[in-house]
């Protein structure tokens, strides 16, 4: 088969059979920001976004050393074990000089990537906040469409734009390492207020105790945060990856979080709260990228920068005349 060549109908049916190749031809397209292929990563989007799945998006994020790969590999294979299919989405940070990235997470995940029942797509972060890539929301709905029951998000680190994430996800896991000297301080509020569950990694050799610990010391400190629109009480867990300690007890927490969140409703009204923001996301992209396609203020933005360097202009003065200038035309 000749993947350069397929229709539009063709791609739609390879994402509906879970051909991995197509797949993963798809997410290229969407992710393209040539011309040539925004109709057909619309049409596709289409296609795929009519498919219900019963999925289960999970977000994960941590600082760094807290050993991400290795536990969404363990947690992955997990999870598959159970007799569902997993997606794992990962952004891999690019650098700001050559907009280049390693893309390295299936190298790191060499058993899970073996495993017929799972999908790893590393994607570079590109511009965008918090390192989630623009069409990572695209990606997930090609995923569940090509019937991934659960789609695992790794973010690059914690940051305050990991609400970027957290706005496409039904549930926010946060990874945490004991005996860095900074259990508290390290982790900003924001994060923790939007994490419906806490998991202390690396909890064996002789940083069991440094886990219990730390789990004491979160707990604690969750209780002094007000308690979460939903009514989900965020718990505190331990897990060791490599001794596949743990995994189990943070999986079906998850379970129960979602079965709790479906009777209530809080589950459906979320997805409908993020398919609004995923409106307005996508209409502030597109404005802007209809600003710099704009021949007129491209011919103007080089002179309008050098008025502002030189200190002859106001950046909002400037601004000013280039948004006068793409209404005009």
């Amino acid at each position: 088969m000749n993947l350069a060549n397929l229709t539009t109908s063709e791609i739609l049916e390879g994402i509906y059979a879970n051909n991995v190749a197509i797949v993963s031809k798809a997410i290229t397209i969407v992710e393209s920001t040539k011309p040539q292929h925004r109709l057909i990563a619309n049409a596709i989007i289409s296609g795929c976004i009519s498919k219900k799945q019963d999925s289960i998006r999970i977000g994960i994020t941590g600082v760094p050393g807290a050993g991400k790969s290795t536990f969404i590999e363990q947690f992955g294979d997990l999870i598959t074990s159970t007799g569902k299919k997993v997606a794992v989405l990962t952004i891999d940070p690019s650098s700001r000089r050559t907009k280049g990235s390693i893309l390295g997470d299936k190298t790191r995940m060499q058993e899970l990537v073996k495993n017929p029942n799972a999908y790893i797509r590393p994607s570079a972060s590109g511009s965008s906040l918090g390192g989630v890539t623009r069409k990572t929301r695209e990606s997930i709905v090609i995923l569940e469409a090509a019937g991934y029951d659960c789609i695992l998000i790794e973010t690059i680190g914690v940051g305050q734009s990991e609400t970027a994430v957290h706005d496409m996800v039904d549930f926010f896991l946060l990874l945490k390492i004991a005996g860095a000297g900074d259990e508290l301080q390290g982790i900003k509020r924001g994060i923790i207020e939007m994490a419906d569950a806490i998991v202390i990694t690396k909890a064996d050799g002789d940083n069991i105790q440094r886990a219990k610990m730390a789990k004491m010391e979160f707990t604690r400190a969750l209780h002094m945060f007000p308690p979460k629109e939903n009514g989900w009480s965020p718990e505190v867990l331990t897990c060791s990856a490599i001794e596949l300690k743990g995994l189990h007890e943070i999986w079906e927490l998850i379970v129960t979080y979602c079965n709790t969140m479906k009777a209530s409703g809080h589950f459906l009204n979320n997805r409908r709260r993020q398919n609004e923001n995923w409106l307005i996301q996508y209409l502030e992209q597109e404005l802007l990228s209809e600003f710099y396609r704009h021949p007129k203020t491209m011919e103007l933005l080089p002179q309008l920068k050098n008025e502002v360097i030189n200190g002859n202009s106001s950046p909002f003065l400037a601004a000013e005349k280039l948004l006068k200038a793409l209404k005009s035309h």
